[in-house]
């Protein structure tokens, strides 16, 4: 399900635009992360609520987890810790920006066995949206950050919607607030837990958006999404 690479990131001989990798710093970079990360994860205080169907282990339901670009750095660890625990067979596919950073999120991703999904609205958005709907198709859970990768900050993009409409999978809001952590001066203002910080995590109710669905109900549904997540989220 990767998309292919090549060794110099950039356009092909096609103009199709082709992803860039992580350099060997970014790959030692990507490593590090996925350590302070999972120790990280190790002294947290979890408390965890779930109004979708995740708080039943034996549910089979796979679904597209919508979380905000400022709370990624605990993503993988929210769906190792409680979704992945529903069934040996769950496998996560996530977007990934085709940008050198997305390069370095993209190693991340597969240090945590995620298929990294390539692409966003700006650059490969046609072909990240058929091998997220080919993922979904082999039986994978989805995971997108609505407002990303350049916002506006909490505004959702119409893509997940669309997503939704496509693969037939509900959209779960998912959002946690840290009693520690420090807040980045960046248009998302990205939020680093701190250790031993309390961590509230919240799955929200699950969206379902009709096959048949049309643009003003897309829209209908952006909004619906949008509130769902809010409701959620506590900075």
């Amino acid at each position: 399900m990767n998309p292919p690479f090549q060794t110099r990131p950039g356009r092909g001989v096609s103009g199709v635009v082709v992803p860039e990798r992580a350099r060997w710093h970014g790959r030692l970079a990507a490593r590090i992360i996925e350590i302070l990360a999972r120790l990280l994860a190790e002294s947290l205080r979890w408390h965890w609520t779930d109004h979708s169907f995740f708080d039943d282990t034996r549910t089979e339901q796979r679904a597209i987890f919508a979380i905000w670009h400022n709370r990624l750095a605990l993503s993988l660890i929210l769906y190792h810790r409680h979704v992945a625990r529903c069934g040996s067979r769950r496998r996560l596919a996530a977007l990934v920006s085709a940008s050198r950073d997305g390069g370095l999120l993209a190693r991340v991703l597969e240090l945590f066995d995620v298929v990294g999904i390539r692409g966003s609205s700006s650059r490969r958005g046609a072909p990240a949206v058929r091998e997220l709907v080919s993922a979904a198709a082999e039986g994978c859970d989805l995971a997108v950050t609505p407002d990303g990768p350049r916002g506006p900050r909490y505004e959702p993009h119409p893509g997940v919607v669309s997503l939704a409409q496509l693969t037939g999978l509900p959209i779960v809001p998912v959002s946690f607030r840290l009693g520690w952590k420090w807040t980045l001066r960046s248009w998302d203002r990205f939020q680093v837990p701190l250790p031993f910080s309390r961590c509230e995590v919240i799955f929200g109710e699950p969206l379902w958006v009709p096959r048949s669905v049309d643009e003003t109900g897309r829209e209908e549904a952006r909004i619906a999404l949008k509130g769902r997540l809010m409701a959620i989220t506590r900075d």
